[in-house]
């Protein structure tokens, strides 16, 4: 995802854009993406890009993807160490 860096930003557009975060329960980044989204009239939709970001995994053919490890047998062998 790019990033954006802002410089020379007011202190009284951070202060509101701080308080607006606090209220919303959203970190200061989200919040910013969120203003920008309402200010852009652009739909910023969490669900599907989570949704893309599942299917681009589960696309990938099986060979390519990481095999996960049984928890109980990592378990099994920390504690016959």
């Amino acid at each position: 995802m790019p990033l954006l860096q802002v410089r020379d930003l007011p202190e009284h557009i951070y202060r509101l854009l701080a308080e607006q975060a606090e209220r919303e329960r959203r970190s200061l980044a989200q919040q910013a993406v969120a203003v920008l989204a309402r200010g852009l009239q652009v739909e910023v939709d969490a669900k599907s890009r989570r949704r893309t970001l599942v299917e681009g995994i589960l696309s990938d053919p099986p060979e390519r993807r990481h095999k996960l490890t049984d928890p109980a047998r990592l378990i099994r062998e920390d504690r016959q160490r």
